[in-house]
This record gives C-alpha cells, structure tokens and sequence, in this order.
C-alpha cells in the first residue's frame, strides 16, 4: 500500500490540484490530509488561488481515498460541505507493524508528543516545515505545507511505501527521506 501525505492546503485550489498531479503520478492508493483543508487562517496570508469551495468539491470527489484529521483552522462547519470525516483531532493507522499516530501537530508534536510505543511514528503538519527523523523512541515526519511553506522551503508532499517515508516538491525531487 502506498499512502501520500498532505497538509495545510489552506484553501489553494492552485496547489490542490499540483497535489492531486503528484498524487496520481505516484500511484499512491490513499491521501491522508493532516489537516487546514479549507481557510488560511488569521497567521496566514491567502494562498494563491483561495477558492474553498472548490477546494472541497475536488477534496469530494476523492472522498473514497481520503483519510483526514482536524486542523487549527478547520471548524464544524466545514465539515458541512466535506463529505467525508475530518474532524478528530488525531487517528492512527497500522502499517508493516508500525502505528502511525495522524494528526496536524498544533497540539501533538515533537515537544508534546502523544503516548507512543517504541518505533511508533508521529506524523503531522501544523508548522509548514518538512521533518523526517528519528528520536530515541518514534519517528517524527512532517510533509510540510502543499500551499504555504515557510523557512525558505519548497510546496512538498510526502509519500510511505515499503517502510520508506519521502518528503517530495512538486517536481517530484526528494526533500527528505527516511526509512521506518
């Protein structure tokens, strides 16, 4: 199974689609959005081409291969136009024996990490910066922000397959990588 990873979409439907390329590109089966799916939040400046709505209506139509977590900018009511769940603050996925603890980072993240067992992994997004690395006991990976990157970083997504995390630009070159 190969999984993609985004975060921080911030309503860009111009990096929304960039995303959806890479995703078909890579022949990944499933999207985990970590989540800000739809606004940009008051930090924020808008994104380039900030369409909500749209951003939801393509977010829709791969509702079947979506699996999403909350964010900081994400409320109840967008959930009211997103077809499939995303609201919980976190989720966990079983990969090859691994727990892979989803969430967007604003509360769960490297220095307030959730309750993790030995090679567990923390993904999320929240601070628009690409991590891949190993602390003493878990894996910490952030795919960093498809419409919003700070620190001089490029737009990037991660992809997970055979235990081999990598943290893309939309190019398709590697930014980081790790093997789980």
């Amino acid at each position: 199974m190969k999984l993609f990873f985004i975060s921080d979409i911030h309503g860009s439907l111009y990096y929304l689609n960039k995303a959806i390329e890479a995703f078909n590109m890579e022949k990944a089966d499933h999207i985990v959005i970590l989540g800000d799916a739809l606004y940009h939040g008051p930090r924020n400046p808008l994104p380039k081409d900030y369409n909500p709505k749209e951003v939801a209506s393509v977010l829709n139509s791969l509702k079947e291969k979506i699996i999403a977590v909350k964010g900081n900018c994400d409320s109840e009511v967008d959930q009211m136009v997103i077809e499939y769940p995303m609201m919980a603050d976190y989720s966990f996925i079983l990969y090859n024996n691994k727990r892979l603890f989803l969430t967007h980072g604003h509360t769960f993240n490297k220095n307030n990490p959730p309750k993790l067992a030995n090679n567990d992994v923390l993904i999320h997004g929240h601070t628009h910066i690409p991590v891949a690395e190993k602390t003493n006991d878990f894996y910490i990976i952030n795919p960093g922000s498809i419409s919003l990157p700070k620190e001089n970083n490029p737009n990037t997504y991660g992809v997970l397959e055979n235990d081999k995390f990598e943290i893309k630009d939309f190019q398709g070159n590697i930014v980081k990588s790790i093997t789980l």
